[in-house]
Formats: C-alpha cells, sequence, structure tokens
C-alpha cells in the first residue's frame, strides 16, 4: 500500500499556503543555471543511452550494459561521481514462484526464485534447467543446497570479476557489495554484474497501488521493464553468501525521468544534504534512500502541488522523512515496501542523535538552511553574469565530451573522423576563454593545472579552485569554503 511510505497530509486535503514562494523560484532557477535543469538533464541521459547502446553492441548479445545511478538520472556531471553500471547476461533468466518455464527458450538457463526464508525483497537461486549454452561465470558459482539441487552462489558468482585480466590502466579496487568498483584513466566505475529477474506478481501489486503518481502509462512501462537480481544478501543473514537481491533499475530510471522539475530538484538538494551536512562515513544513509523518500513522496502528493515556488515546502517536508528514517531506522522500499532499506546500517545512537538535531536545526533556519550547502552558497554569493558565463562554458564543455565519448565507442579515429577533431578544436577553445577571464580576474592561471578535466571534476580541489577564483569571491571566502 501507498501509505508504507511517507505520508504527512491525507489525500485529498489541501496544503497550507505554501511559504517562501520567492526563495523556492531563486532557487530553481540557480540549479538551472548550474545544469539541473531539464533540457541539460535530458541531454545526458540521451548520451549515455547511446553509450549503453554502443557497449552492448560491442558484446554481441552475450550480455547488455545498462548505465544506473546520478548519470542514468542527467544529475551529475561527467567526472562528478561514479559512472554506474549494470552488466546482465543475456543467456539466463530467474523466475518467479509458479511462473511457468515452458515458453522460455531451450538456449535459455532457467534459475528459479526461493525468497520464502529470504528477508523481503531477496531470495536464493536454484537450478531448474541447463540452457544450451551456459556462461562459464554461472557454471563456477554453482554450488550444492544439501538437497543435491544446484543453488547459485552470489559471493562465487562476484567474486569471479576479481580475477579478471584488466586493460592497461584499469585498477581494480576492493569489492563493494555487489559491485566491483574500477578506476579506468579518469573514471570512476561501479559495475555490478546482474542477471533478468521475471517477477510478475511484485511488480503487479507494486503497479495496483493507489497514487496521485506515476501515471499509468509510465506504470505500465515500469512493469514491462522487468527487474534483476544482483549478487548480494543481507548483511549478517545465515545465507548471505548464496542470497541475490531484487532490484528493479531500469524502472527506477524511467521513474526519476518522469518526475517534474520540483521533484528532480528536491532529489537533488536532499542528495546535497546527506552527501555535504550529514556526511555519512560508512553508507548508514545513501543516494539510494534519499531516491525512495523523494518517490514515495511524489507517489502519495497531487502532481500539481509540486512547481519551482513550493521547491522548499517540499525540501521540508524531504528532511522531515529523513528525520523519520533516521530516527527510526525505517525506510521502505518503493518498489517492495516491506523491505527496510535502513535495517543493516551501521548508524549508533550518538550518530543518530546528532543527524537528528542537525536536520532540526536546517528546518528551523528556513531558507537560509541552502547556505549549508557549498554548491548552492558558492553560486548565490557569486556575481550573477560570471556565474551564467561560466556555467555555460562547463556545460558546453560537458556535452563536447559526451559526443565525444560517443564517438570514441562508435570506434571513431580522431586522424579521420572531422567531427572529433572539430569537438577537440572546441576544447581548446573553451579552455583559452576561461584562461583568459581567469587572468583578466586577477587569477594565476599558472598556480594550478587547469584543461577540460578540471571543469568536469565538481569534486575535485583543482574545480573548486578553478570556480572559487572565476566567481570573484572574496579570499577570506575561498579559505571558508575550502575548509
Amino acid at each position: 500500500m501507498a501509505d508504507e511510505g511517507i505520508r504527512r497530509d491525507e489525500p485529498g486535503e489541501v496544503l497550507k499556503q505554501f511559504q517562501n514562494e520567492q526563495a523556492s523560484a531563486e532557487t530553481s532557477t540557480l540549479m538551472n543555471i548550474l545544469g539541473y535543469g531539464p533540457h541539460m538533464r535530458q541531454a545526458r541521459i540521451e548520451a549515455y543511452k547511446a553509450f549503453d547502446r554502443h557497449m552492448t553492441a560491442e558484446v554481441r548479445g552475450i550480455a547488455t550494459w545498462i548505465t544506473t545511478g546520478s548519470k542514468a538520472e542527467g544529475l551529475t556531471s561527467y567526472l562528478e561521481s561514479d559512472v554506474d553500471k549494470l552488466f546482465v547476461t543475456e543467456s539466463v533468466i530467474c523466475l518467479e514462484d509458479d511462473v511457468d518455464s515452458s515458453s522460455v527458450p531451450v538456449e535459455t538457463t532457467i534459475f528459479r526464485s526461493c525468497s520464502r526464508i529470504s528477508y523481503s525483497g531477496h531470495c536464493r537461486l536454484l537450478l531448474e534447467r541447463y540452457g544450451t549454452t551456459i556462461p562459464r561465470s554461472v557454471y563456477n558459482a554453482l554450488c550444492d543446497d544439501g538437497f543435491g539441487r544446484g543453488l547459485l552462489s552470489s559471493d562465487l558468482y562476484i567474486n569471479q570479476g576479481l580475477n579478471v585480466k584488466l586493460e592497461e590502466g584499469t585498477v581494480q579496487r576492493e569489492r563493494a557489495g555487489p559491485s566491483l568498483p574500477r578506476t579506468i584513466s579518469d573514471l570512476e566505475c561501479d559495475t555490478v554484474s546482474a542477471l533478468h529477474f521475471y517477477c510478475p506478481s511484485i511488480l503487479t501489486r507494486w503497479a495496483a497501488r493507489h497514487r496521485y503518481w506515476p501515471s499509468p502509462d509510465v506504470v505500465r512501462e515500469v512493469v514491462s521493464l522487468g527487474a534483476f537480481v544482483s549478487p548480494v544478501g543481507v548483511k549478517g543473514s545465515d545465507y548471505e553468501p548464496v542470497e541475490w537481491r531484487m532490484c528493479f533499475n531500469t524502472g527506477e530510471n524511467v521513474l526519476i525521468n518522469n518526475l517534474n522539475d520540483t521533484q528532480v530538484k528536491l532529489y537533488v538538494l536532499l542528495k546535497m544534504v546527506k552527501k555535504d551536512v550529514l556526511q555519512p562515513q560508512k553508507k548508514e544513509v545513501t543516494s539510494f534512500t534519499v531516491k525512495n523518500i523523494v518517490l514515495w513522496i511524489a507517489e502519495n502528493n497531487p502532481h500539481s502541488l509540486f512547481h519551482e515556488r513550493s521547491l522548499f515546502h517540499w525540501l521540508y517536508e524531504g528532511l522531515y522523512a529523513l528525520r523519520v528514517a533516521i530516527d527510526t531506522k525505517e525506510q521502505p522500499y518503493y518498489m517492495i515496501p516491506g523491505r527496510n532499506l535502513m535495517a543493516a546500517c551501521a548508524l549508533d545512537h550518538e550518530q543518530k542523535r546528532s543527524w537528528i538535531a542537525t536536520i532540526d536545526e536546517m528546518i528551523e533556519e528556513g531558507p537560509r538552511m541552502i547556505l549549508r550547502l557549498p554548491k548552492i552558497r558558492q553560486a548565490i554569493i557569486a556575481h550573477p553574469e560570471p556565474l551564467r558565463w561560466y556555467s555555460g562554458r562547463r556545460i558546453e564543455m560537458e556535452m563536447l565530451v559526451l559526443i565525444y565519448v560517443n564517438r570514441h565507442a562508435l570506434g571513431m579515429d580522431v586522424e579521420t573522423d572531422v567531427i572529433k577533431q572539430a569537438l577537440i578544436r572546441r576544447q581548446f577553445e573553451i579552455e583559452r576563454e576561461v584562461r583568459m577571464r581567469m587572468v583578466m580576474e586577477g587569477c594565476r592561471v599558472n598556480d594550478f593545472s587547469y584543461d577540460w578535466r578540471s571543469m568536469l571534476m565538481l569534486n575535485d580541489h583543482t574545480y573548486q579552485k578553478t570556480f572559487d577564483l572565476h566567481l570573484k569571491l572574496t579570499y577570506i571566502e575561498l579559505s571558508s569554503v575550502g575548509n
């Protein structure tokens, strides 16, 4: 039921007059300038979809590549955060209990999910039938369940990836849950190897909920995209090494991309609060938790109430919902409400009290709370004209890089591809423009390295220094932001 999520107003209840409407509208405009507007988000989304198509074509039907997370949502710049990828094997399918398997092609290996003794949203996978071909990674991960049946071990499955020979320039990092993080040149990539999961009853229950959002067409699209299982169990479970987690990455991408502009900006601001204010060190609260809070808020409230002049109202609602999740250590998963996203978080009593007090202070501060977010604060105190000028160049630079990456994925050679050559020329022109502007503003550009990476690495010290200097912040403000 929808009321398992966060609801502060009864269905149909008219909200009180929105407060801080002017501040909401100005913050929304500012976020457009910083690259969170609908046009820029859509351009990023389309670029990563194109890249996924190129990557999938490269492996020729063996697997499907799917970008997930903030990149698929169009919410982060090229080098701003990790690239989250799903690598889905095509010759294996997992079926929910009671689903008829007779129509599955004989080439496909079938596993049957067993969730009766697993935590909600998780299952074990029992081998039902070998296909004509079976991936080596799947075969090597099979073990005996104690009753002579084949059981697919999530631990064995994912750990095989640690022994794969990597290309030159790629560095393997320590496993993180179901993902194998790698550094590839300038990019931090988290790759999760997953399997298709056909679960009509779970998706039917989700689709049947009473809701204000999303529309019936979007609900049908989410259902049609199905689900996956990723190789990770519940921490502390007796069956953790052989448990798999149900996930709905493609459906969630569609849901986020169908939020309206104010709902997306609420999501961005709550992610900033999580990262820059709460600063969790052990994933006690994650961006995924924040995403689910926003999805519940969107589902439980009339769509017409989300507009640019109500942004701060919904930010207070989001902070309240985050406070409740931290206080109770409960946050239902939007797709499967029985799964508690806070169940295994390493949140101790003192940290919980501290975070609750911080959120209470933010709510009391009103619109001034936005100054706690470094990226927003920098933009607010900047001169409007330099901010627009620099942000425009940075956004253009990002689009040039995304187009270049997709041309490269298509196998285009820079020596023969005139488009690649034009992209590189324009990149150099933008770098030169920014350098000249910085010199005119009185900056000593030679004090630090500056190129296109500096413009796109939004969390990098070089970028912070470049951005602050260019926006003519005072030396006192520069040092306070740097700290």
